[in-house]
């Protein structure tokens, strides 16, 4: 239970035959996996990248429940995400060291801030998107790189959904799971190139973080930064916001995190 709402589970792994969605009933379009498919615009989808290692992207089986749009839809393009990082920090964001230094007292504060925004966090109508604008606050003692995360994150929450968006640049106007995991990433400094999911799966250290949590298979992926999930997948609609309010299934999932968060 989330500030009031009941926390459903969603998604299925590529392990398993989609399954109709509970609130799309759509069928879920599949690849056979290793197969990677260049779209004519140039969104194709990466096959290598540094700070992973090498995987195909396989047609992502939460595709039914992210709303996608035709590669012909033009949404405003995104900026630079380093860019992003840079501009849309909280002011006086706090170092790591000085963020360890305070680790007892802090921890506390950070329970009480997280269950505060969480009572904050309302759904869209007609499924678990974050309501309002679609972003949510940047949070105050985090290291620096968690809160760019964030701003990253606010920055392409409501963005259409296009497979193999956000692989040939980060600049793009739709992205799938693993461009939409990329580009916050990058915001925060955390990534120079994107990776497909296959390569997320394998990026990083083993285990989940203290802020930003990274669940990735072959053909999906999606994370928790601070406590709130990010996840094309359960969106309530073709322009509403990847920051959701209900936890996915996490099963059939490798749990990596940035070294050091």
């Amino acid at each position: 239970m989330i500030g009031g709402l009941l926390v459903l589970g969603f998604g299925q792994t590529d392990a398993q035959p989609p399954a109709r969605s509970h609130w799309a009933g759509a069928r879920h379009a599949q690849r056979p996996a290793g197969a990677a498919t260049p779209s004519p615009s140039g969104r194709g989808a990466s096959s290598g990248g540094p700070g992973g290692v090498g995987a195909a992207e396989v047609r992502d089986p939460e595709e039914a429940k992210s709303f996608p749009v035709p590669a012909s839809v033009h949404h405003r393009g995104a900026s630079n995400p380093s860019v992003v990082g840079e501009q849309i920090v909280a002011a006086g964001a706090p170092s790591d060291a000085e963020v360890r230094k305070e680790l007892g007292e802090e921890e506390r504060a950070k329970v009480q801030e997280r269950e505060a925004l969480h009572h904050l966090l309302t759904p869209a109508t007609g499924g678990f998107s974050v309501g309002g604008n679609g972003t949510i606050p940047i949070p105050s003692g985090v290291p620096e790189a968690v809160q760019r995360v964030v701003a990253g994150g606010n920055a392409i929450a409501d963005f259409p959904y296009i497979w193999g968006g956000g692989h040939a640049s980060f600049v793009a106007d739709g992205y799938d799971c693993s461009g939409s995991v990329s580009y916050a990433l990058a915001a925060g400094g955390l990534l120079s190139a994107p990776l497909v999911s296959g390569q997320l799966a394998n990026w990083g250290d083993a285990g989940p973080g203290r802020w930003i949590t990274i669940y990735a298979n072959a053909g999906h992926t999606f994370m928790t930064v601070d406590g709130v999930w990010f996840d094309t997948a359960g969106r309530s609609g073709p322009y509403a916001s990847r920051w959701l309010v209900a936890t996915p299934s996490l099963a059939g999932y490798s749990v990596r995190h940035p070294p050091g968060l």
